[in-house]
């Protein structure tokens, strides 16, 4: 259906040029070879292409082309045709014609690719396939740039255009005529750009090594190929249409060009080219920016609007004209704001365009970058900052900033980018003359800014990176270093030293200064020995205050105690805290931070540098038998290891007296619990008394009886019972506490105690056995029980003992009468009398008639298990237990420490001890 296809290539035939690349005769292929060795693979100076051809005929050459050995890169090898008119420029010895070279932007023109194709009228299904190929040699290609467009002229006609396989479409677009007049004056194509109307295109979007297009007709009633049956491809980045005819083997092609995009590709990317084993065959000089190509490649450019060659040393150097600055009448302002040279507002007056500013009729000045314009609010030469703001809406709100970088272009984005600050408070943009050193720049006067007879050039650097420089005034001297002989004057008193080319001070100045010298210097040197004073006697302080505590820590047993407890586990050791570190975590013992007063001691609140809080107990210990047994206590202590007993976790021995450090116990006490605010309605249920109390003799009974070395607590007491975070009890407080040996049951003590709690046989006596807690602890059970204090005032105004009270009651038969009301609704008899036997036997008289420990914890065991199989109120999983009901009291007791509170410990100084035992060792038991 198709029946011949004639290709004419207009000045480039790409195709033949391939089919003879690839024919077998050898000088073609020997002259490439040869080629590949006459390239260069480095950096030339422009001294070293200067005996290069620099055009040929009307297009100039410039490298990485050229000519000749020596004077083009490996791949850009070139050839003038000097036979023609005028002389024709070609790539190496092929059929492609150069027209243009743009290095700098690695851009390429050669002769438009031209096809004529006839298609047999009436066909309708057959496809002719053409195809093209961009022109590569080892080292370097041309690409086809996303530029061009394929246009094809025509009536009737269907185009389908592929990449270098039949897989990768890239578009498609049909061509048709109204009629048989001619297609300008129907459709006036070159207007509308090739749309369909006898003309339609496709664009490749991106850069190409080849492609392929297939054409047939189009079957449509407002196609005519009895009017044309030649139809005209071109493949073209410029392509203007004729205007005179329809037909397209009449279509003006002689302005045809194609673009191409140069490729640098003895390395595959920018990264391997920069890479140190391969940088003596970099492309691209210091001052120039390499890209890599999509396709493989790269490619260099010179920054911003630089003109040069980025493949030449020194290539991208701006042309700077300082004279410029000579020219009369040059409008210098603009509104209120001075416009200095380098910038100006009018044609002649700026150094480059890069400082061209415009001046709007309001007087505001505009520095216009094409895509955003920014209103210049001040302009300072002695910084290099243009202050601005965004014309879009008048703010320093700004997604994007530029000014030169090389010339001036500064790409900015959020805060900053190509070495150049900006300011979200004050938008800046800071410029340089040219992005080369001053060491560059003062070899070329003709183009060097830094002009004024009294003015120097400074490198502006960023970091160890280089941005370029700048020039300021000397030293003394102000004025615009830009133009000649405009840095004037000595201010401030200073003097000109033509010697040193700048100004210093006079001699008077000079005078004046080293007198306020000589003042500032005996001023500093008062103070720097005062402050010296200062510091030796605060360092002779904490000498002295070192070896006291030295002293104190051996005087307290200290060397014993490091050596008692070096056998400790790691996870259980106790720890010896320095004076310093419980100071910093009491804010040096500070009265807001005390918790309670004690027999024993001041307890305070500490913070530990690890965030622990901890309570820190400060003893009252006076005789050195007692420090002794201190030692012997906090090792024995530290081996504690039970739930339900207070942690402790280490002493300080370097005050005078001993500090202990334990766990903070958060929830307040157990007497806080049943005294605090009796006007409250407060709920301690039934349950949690037992469990209390329950726990509460498990501690007791691991003390007396599970513990490596027997101890006797001495000072069991309701403010000793402790309430942690999930408000499980905790027994504190062991100053008082005394260990006995495996073969020991008793030991003879100087009597201590608390009012109410104190067991009788042990006050006349003085012999204290496990038998003395058990008596105390029958105490707090009948607190439980009745919820009154040891000692209370009776309905008569008089104090009474509670246990004296509980028995006498338990004997006339009324004990229901004291009995806490909440107690006799929640529990049933069987219950009240089997607490209440417990109790009468821990209040015995004699000790030997007392249970042990062991067997108060095991009754109470007991108790509390019937009482969960009755209520079916099991304990959580893991033991944890419920929360108690007393959610009042809480805010009504502080934080306690877990060594002592008795600040709330019942006592009077009328009511004395002796006085508790006359009246109950007078009742039975």
């Amino acid at each position: 259906m198709c029946s011949t296809v004639a290709v004419v290539l207009v000045r480039t035939c790409v195709v033949l040029m391939c089919l003879l690349a690839a024919m077998p005769h050898a000088p073609g292929a020997k002259q490439v070879h040869a080629a590949a060795e006459n390239g260069l693979l480095a950096i030339p100076t422009n001294a070293s292409l200067a005996h290069c051809l620099t055009r040929c005929g009307d297009v100039d050459i410039s490298y990485p082309f050229g000519i000749g050995p020596g004077c083009f890169r490996r791949g850009f090898e070139l050839t003038c045709d000097s036979t023609s008119t005028p002389p024709s420029l070609f790539l190496r010895n092929s059929f492609t014609q150069i027209t243009s070279i743009g290095a700098s932007y690695g851009l390429v023109s050669a002769s438009g690719v031209v096809y004529n194709i006839t298609i047999n009228q009436g066909t309708v299904d057959t496809y002719i396939t053409k195809s093209w190929e961009a022109p590569a040699a080892e080292g370097g290609a041309m690409l086809l740039s996303n530029d061009n467009q394929l246009s094809v002229v025509g009536c009737g006609v269907e185009t389908y255009m592929f990449g270098d396989n039949m897989t990768d479409f890239i578009g498609s677009c049909v061509s048709i005529c109204a009629d048989n007049r001619d297609i300008m004056e129907t459709s006036n194509v070159g207007e509308q750009n090739c749309v369909g109307f006898g003309c339609c295109a496709i664009w490749p979007a991106q850069a190409r090594r080849a492609f392929i297009f297939k054409l047939r007709h189009h079957n449509s009633t407002m196609a005519h190929l009895d009017v044309l049956s030649t139809v005209k491809a071109v493949l073209s980045n410029n392509y203007i249409f004729s205007t005179n005819d329809l037909y397209a083997s009449r279509v003006n092609t002689s302005n045809v060009d194609t673009g191409f995009e140069i490729a640098i590709t003895d390395q595959p990317s920018c990264a391997s080219a920069q890479a140190q084993e391969n940088k003596h065959t970099y492309a691209c000089n210091n001052e120039s920016i390499c890209l890599d190509r999509p396709l493989g490649g790269y490619y260099c450019y010179c920054p911003g609007e630089s003109n040069g060659n980025p493949y030449v040393i020194d290539g991208c150097i701006q042309d700077y004209n300082p004279r410029a600055s000579i020219k009369e009448n040059c409008t210098r302002l603009c509104g209120n704001m001075s416009i200095p040279f380098p910038f100006g507002v009018e044609q002649g007056c700026f150094a480059t365009d890069n400082f061209r500013l415009n001046c709007t009729s309001n007087g505001t000045a505009v520095l216009d970058r094409g895509y955003a314009q920014y209103r210049v609010t001040k302009l300072s030469l002695d910084d290099g900052v243009l202050y601005v703001t965004n014309m879009l809406n008048d703010t320093n709100s700004v997604e994007r900033v530029v000014i030169s970088s090389s010339g001036h272009e500064l790409y900015y984005l959020d805060g900053m980018d190509g070495g150049f600050r900006f300011s979200q408070e004050e938008m800046i943009i800071r410029w340089i003359i040219a992005n080369i050193t001053c060491e560059q720049a003062r070899m070329n006067n003709d183009t060097y800014a830094c002009i004024s007879e009294y003015s120097s050039c400074h490198d502006v650097r960023r970091g160890e990176t280089r941005d370029g420089y700048r020039c300021t005034c000397s030293s003394g001297f102000k004025g615009n270093p830009y133009i000649k002989n405009n840095c004037t004057g000595c201010f401030h008193g200073k003097e000109y030293d033509p010697k040193k080319h700048k100004c210093v001070m006079s001699a008077k100045q000079r005078n004046l200064i080293l007198g306020v010298a000589i003042g500032v210097g005996c001023a500093l040197g008062s103070i720097s020995f005062a402050l010296g004073v200062i510091v030796l006697i605060r360092k002779w302080n904490k000498d002295v205050q070192r070896r006291i505590r030295r002293a104190y820590f051996k005087k307290n047993q200290g060397l014993l105690l490091e050596q008692l407890i070096s056998n400790e586990s790691a996870t259980n050791k106790t720890k010896i805290f320095s004076l310093e570190e419980l100071e910093e975590a009491t804010n040096n013992f500070d009265a807001t931070r005390v918790l309670g007063h004690g027999g024993h001691g001041t307890v305070y609140k500490g913070i530990l540098s690890d965030q622990r809080v901890v309570a820190i107990k400060k003893s009252i210990i006076v005789e050195q038998v007692e420090i002794d047994q201190f030692i012997n206590e906090v090792v024995i202590l530290s081996q504690i290891i039970h739930r339900n007993v207070v942690k402790l976790f280490g002493c300080c021995l370097e005050d005078e007296v001993p500090l202990l450090v334990y766990e903070f116990i958060s929830n307040g006490t157990l007497y806080n619990l049943l005294h605090a605010n009796n006007t409250a309605k407060c709920l301690l249920s039934w349950d949690d008394r037992i469990r209390i109390a329950t726990e509460a003799a498990g501690a007791l009974a691991y003390l007396h009886t599970a513990a490596e070395i027997p101890i006797f607590h001495r000072d069991v007491k309701s403010s000793n019972i402790l309430l942690d975070d999930n408000f499980t009890t905790k027994v504190s407080d062991f100053g008082a506490s005394r260990s006995l040996s495996l073969d020991e049951t008793r030991v003879v003590t100087i009597v201590q105690g608390t009012f109410g709690y104190l067991d009788p046989e042990y006050y006349y006596t003085g012999q204290l056995t496990e038998r003395s807690d058990v008596y105390s602890f029958g105490v707090i059970l009948v607190e439980l029980l009745t919820r009154k204090k040891p000692i209370f005032i009776n309905d008569s105004g008089a104090k009474q003992n509670l246990s004296h009270y509980f028995i006498e009651a338990l004997h006339e038969g009324a004990l229901m009468e004291i009995i806490d009301s909440q107690v006799v609704e929640e529990a049933n008899q069987e219950e009240i009398n089997d607490i209440t036997s417990l109790t009468e036997a821990c209040l015995r008289s004699k000790g030997g008639k007392r249970p042990s420990m062991k067997e108060v914890d095991m009754r109470l065991q007991v108790l509390r298990m019937k009482r969960l199989r009755k209520t079916h109120l099991f304990a959580g999983k893991d033991g944890e237990i419920e929360p108690l009901l007393c959610l009042e009291s809480q805010d009504q007791h502080q934080h306690i420490d877990p060594a002592n509170t008795t600040h709330l410990t019942p006592s009077s100084g009328c009511y004395s001890l002796e006085q508790e035992f006359v009246v109950s060792s007078s009742l039975p038991r």
